[in-house]
């Protein structure tokens, strides 16, 4: 699967004609639930055709972070390890604030797209949070990032026509505060959501990231089971031309 993965995005590099663009920070969140007799299932869903980026693909739950990510600071905080592993190789703005976005973006996102709530209800409303946020509080729902585990960061190559700087981020299910009633987030991004095995999400049109990121998860998870904080974790991207992996 690595030389696979390998061999496609060097030759998707030397495909390319697109000016360098520098890459947009994102994230994704990939739901873990294994309440069934201990079998993982994650959440996916198919990005609606009518998207020109990756139209019909099967992704997790996220999206590009916004700049409203980085002002919303009533959240309750990572685990020190995370933070310290997300806030490695960072260029430009090296801020708690841009740090603590990366996980309000995918949090924020898999609201939008799938309308789930992750986060802690604090017993009544608290207050504004801020732009995205506004149903979390409502709900009295507070974004809790102590539980979100550091599963990957990837970069596009470089001559892609359009360019993320991705983290990927795993959570277990019990860390869901509330959810939609009718299963869909308000944006509408994403359809055909569902909690899908290992090999059954193998099985969906997936892009070529996603296939890599699910090999990652499924080796971690035989290694460590609960995703501990202090477990390095695989960094992707290309420099002059070849295909780095590093470890974080």
């Amino acid at each position: 699967m690595t030389a696979t993965f390998e061999k496609q995005l060097a030759k998707d590099e030397q495909a390319g004609n697109h000016p360098y663009i520098r890459p947009k920070d994102a994230a994704t969140l990939l739901i873990l639930d294994r309440s069934d007799n201990g079998t993982v299932r994650l959440l996916m869903g198919r990005r609606h055709m009518r998207h020109t980026f990756m139209p019909g693909k099967f992704v997790f739950p996220g999206g590009r972070v916004d700049p409203a990510d980085s002002r919303i600071a009533n959240v309750l905080p990572y685990h020190p390890d995370v933070q310290a592993r997300l806030s490695k190789s960072l260029k430009k703005i090296k801020t708690e604030a841009r740090v603590r976005a990366f996980a309000l973006a995918a949090i924020r996102e898999t609201y939008e797209e799938a309308g789930l709530f992750i986060g802690r209800k604090e017993g009544e409303a608290s207050g504004r949070l801020g732009v995205g946020f506004e149903a979390f509080a409502e709900r009295g729902i507070q974004p809790d990032l102590g539980g979100l585990r550091m599963i990957a960061r990837a970069v596009t190559p470089t001559k892609r026509p359009r360019r993320f700087d991705t983290r990927f981020f795993a959570v277990w299910a019990d860390a869901i505060a509330d959810r939609l009633p009718d299963g869909k987030g308000p944006s509408g991004e994403l359809e055909d959501c569902a909690w899908l095995t290992l090999e059954e999400a193998r099985e969906k049109e997936l892009p070529l990231i996603t296939t890599k990121i699910l090999t990652d998860l499924e080796n971690r998870l035989e290694t460590d089971p609960e995703l501990s904080p202090e477990t390095p974790v695989p960094y992707y991207y290309f420099r002059n031309g070849a295909f780095v992996r590093d470890l974080l």
